[in-house]
């Protein structure tokens, strides 16, 4: 029979080697996830397996009113679910722990894919490890069900995700190259940095949170991302020049009525369509002159900007701003594709562009299909009650807090 140890004390080295190479590394369950949650307490607990690691569990400790707490563990334990002797010894090793803690209950939503398809697919075809379900509650927890909408849980059960293609562009859709060249022909520039592109980026956010009325995240949260994660954190930012192509649109302009100024006056059909691109000039003209008006100058700036960070085989974009003025520039388009040559060329496997909600109709997950990502679809949540007579009436606090337990 196989011998069980759990610890607290696992080595930083040996966790993070366990918990990025595993097959269901995720961000929120590298060693340093601890240190952006500073609001939290926090233990990385490990198992081994006859003196093998086999599985791993950032626990995020939150305090309580009373002196009790609540653990979470995001996305994990990270293990083998069809394992259950380790299952059951691991969930067990955690209740214990959690007692010494005065957790009234653990919560977890362990990064089990029970589905990947095109967000088109109808028919959600699963892969069998919903089975897990069962795994867990014979382990004594209590299953959340099979939530759909983002604000049902923690973290959104389903998830944009796209896979390394051999060639990036190729693999996006028509409609997405499109508009990657007209993002081009604005003579947008990528450009990638840290702590020196933090004031342009959290602007870029404020806008965001503005134009859709919710609430992000700030500067300070940013630079903490950037110098947790260091090499494997980059901010990349779509620079617009619009004295650039206010020239360019005079240019043409310009060139176009010399065009029809030389034709001759029996040549009508070619008039005809000179006259409506130089019409199609003009309005561009207007366009961009009344940005620059807005703006106040036309000197280059930030239109648009992403912050990701990469853990094991997948990178994942947090967050996302872009000045509204200019959307007609498509500049999310040519970032998304640089940021996505980031990860991979940093050997990554998967990019995930964060969740969607489960119905899989909103404006979120047709913008995200526009580069051609797969919806991967998570197990959910669990509970395991700590504190069986306080459960219940803590999970009903908890449920009425959960929007500032989130935002923590």
């Amino acid at each position: 029979m196989s011998e069980f140890t759990f610890t607290t004390e696992i080595p930083r080295k040996d966790f993070d080697a366990f918990a990025s190479s595993h097959p269901m590394s995720n961000l929120l369950q590298s060693w340093n996830w601890a240190q952006i949650k500073s609001n939290w307490g926090h233990l990385h607990t490990a198992v081994y397996k006859d003196g093998k690691l086999v599985g791993t569990a950032l626990v995020l400790i939150k305090q309580l009113p009373a002196g009790f707490t609540m653990f979470y563990i995001p996305r994990g334990p990270i293990m083998d679910y069809d394992d259950k002797p380790l299952v059951s010894f691991f969930l067990k090793a955690l209740k214990q722990e959690a007692k010494k803690h005065h957790a009234l209950f653990i919560k977890m939503d362990p990064g089990i894919e029970i589905g990947k398809y095109p967000s088109s697919d109808s028919g959600r075809p699963r892969n069998g490890n919903e089975k897990h379900v069962k795994t867990l509650e014979d382990s004594g927890a209590i299953f959340q069900g099979f939530t759909t909408l983002i604000e049902e849980s923690i973290q959104a059960r389903f998830h944009s995700i796209l896979d390394k293609p051999e060639d990036i562009l190729a693999a996006m859709p028509k409609k997405t190259r499109k508009l990657i060249k007209e993002a081009e022909k604005r003579h947008l520039e990528i450009i990638s940095g840290h702590d020196e592109l933090l004031d342009d980026f959290s602007s870029l956010v404020e806008k965001t949170e503005s134009r859709k009325n919710v609430s992000l995240r700030g500067k300070e949260y940013f630079r903490h991302l950037l110098d947790t994660y260091q090499d494997d954190a980059v901010i990349m930012l779509a620079i617009c020049d619009p004295g650039k192509i206010l020239s360019d649109c005079r240019n043409r302009y310009d060139d176009l009525q010399k065009q029809i100024d030389a034709l001759p006056e029996n040549q009508k059909k070619k008039r005809f369509t000179l006259e409506e691109q130089k019409a199609s000039a003009q309005k561009d003209i207007q366009n961009i002159q009344k940005i620059i008006d807005a703006v106040g100058s036309a000197d280059p700036l930030p239109i648009a900007g992403v912050l990701s960070v990469k853990f094991g085989k997948t990178a994942e974009m947090l967050y996302a701003g872009m000045d509204d003025r200019f959307r007609r520039f498509m500049p999310q388009y040519k970032t998304y594709v640089e940021n996505f040559k980031w990860a991979f060329d940093k050997g990554c496997t998967e990019f995930s562009m964060g969740g969607v909600e489960g119905t899989l109709d909103d404006g979120l997950t047709h913008f995200k299909d526009n580069f051609a990502p797969l919806i991967h679809e998570y197990i959910g949540e669990f509970d395991l009650p700590v504190n069986r007579l306080l459960y219940k009436p803590s999970k009903i606090a908890y449920e009425k807090k959960r929007a500032s337990i989130l935002e923590s």
